[in-house]
């Protein structure tokens, strides 16, 4: 039986993974873990999701609870619980108070799930990775961020989109931070298997304009609808099933670096990893030109520099 606990269950995130992982009909049981004062909305999310999962004939057992001892035996908890990010607001802004809430949670899931897989949703996500690893004690293998899997999906479909080509063809990645620091590989991206500088030859190919809209996109949606929704929302089950079908897809997330990439250490970034039922398989070796090197070093430094701050203000509490 595979188990799945999500700790911010009511939350948009939340709740939209639980439905969206349940369709899949990959998992047998998912745990809606919520506060006491929101359990009465995962129980309400439940009975919903019931009701549309029966015309799609799907038997997913759906628990709400605000008890840790029900996510024992979870092959993977997923913490997405936090302040959400508004309008206008840096995911730096939310690092510690959201650090605690990580902290926490990490802790539980040490206590009542130590055989499980920890996938972190909460922004930010690179520095949030780093705070659930420290306070589980896991192996870095299972501690995994979502890291920029949805910034290479965005990117993907800007690139399709833009030229009229289905997305299938495009191959493209984003690594370093999600967030304002990320880099997109745009120097190892294909599109039919032609590398991107010689297809830019033949097509009006505005990638600049492409970069800045997939930088902007978490506060364009937000600008717009208030909250990102399905996008991390299909993501992270993205993730989820990759992992539980043991399927070794390489996937975009974020790790704790140990010099994997480019001598980088001590830091939490977004990388292709082959993904597996045991959590990060491989961290997989990339090129980068001097330019994407540079400002991938330069993402690591900012996350680095967050990341400490918050692990120093965690030491006081």
């Amino acid at each position: 039986m595979v188990k799945v606990s999500i700790l911010g269950s009511t939350g948009v995130i939340g709740k939209n993974v639980a439905f969206t992982l349940a369709r899949a009909d990959t998992v047998d049981e998912i745990v809606l873990y919520a506060r006491p004062q929101s359990v009465d909305k995962a129980k309400g999310e439940t009975f919903d999701m019931y009701d549309a999962l029966a015309a799609e004939d799907i038997d997913c057992d759906l628990i709400p609870t605000s008890d840790f001892n029900d996510i024992a035996d979870s092959a993977i908890v997923l913490i997405t619980a936090g302040i959400p990010r508004q309008e206008g607001m840096n995911r730096r802004d939310l690092a510690i108070p959201n650090a605690k809430i990580v902290m926490e949670y990490a802790k539980q899931i040490a206590n009542h799930a130590p055989d499980s897989i920890i996938l972190v949703a909460t922004n930010p996500v690179d520095v949030m990775t780093t705070v659930a690893l420290k306070y589980s004690g896991f192996d870095k293998r299972k501690v995994i961020g979502i890291g920029n899997h949805l910034d290479s999906l965005r990117l993907k479909t800007y690139m399709s989109r833009q030229i009229n080509i289905n997305s299938s063809e495009v191959h493209t990645r984003v690594i370093g931070e999600h967030g304002d620091h990320m880099v997109p590989l745009l120097s190892s991206t294909t599109i039919g298997g032609i590398p991107l500088k010689y297809f830019m030859k033949e097509v009006d190919f505005d990638v600049m304009r492409l970069i800045n809209r997939l930088k902007n996109a978490g506060n364009t949606i937000i600008s717009k609808k208030g909250a990102t929704e399905y996008g991390p929302s299909y993501a992270i089950s993205n993730l989820i099933s990759t992992i539980i079908t043991d399927s070794h897809k390489i996937l975009t997330v974020s790790t704790y670096l140990e010099g994997e990439i480019e001598d980088v250490s001590d830091v939490s970034l977004g990388v292709p990893v082959v993904l597996s039922k045991k959590g990060i398989a491989m961290v997989v070796p990339i090129h980068m030109n001097s330019y994407e090197k540079e400002k991938f070093y330069e993402a690591a430094d900012i996350v680095k520099e967050t990341t400490d701050e918050v692990l120093s203000d965690l030491n006081g509490v």
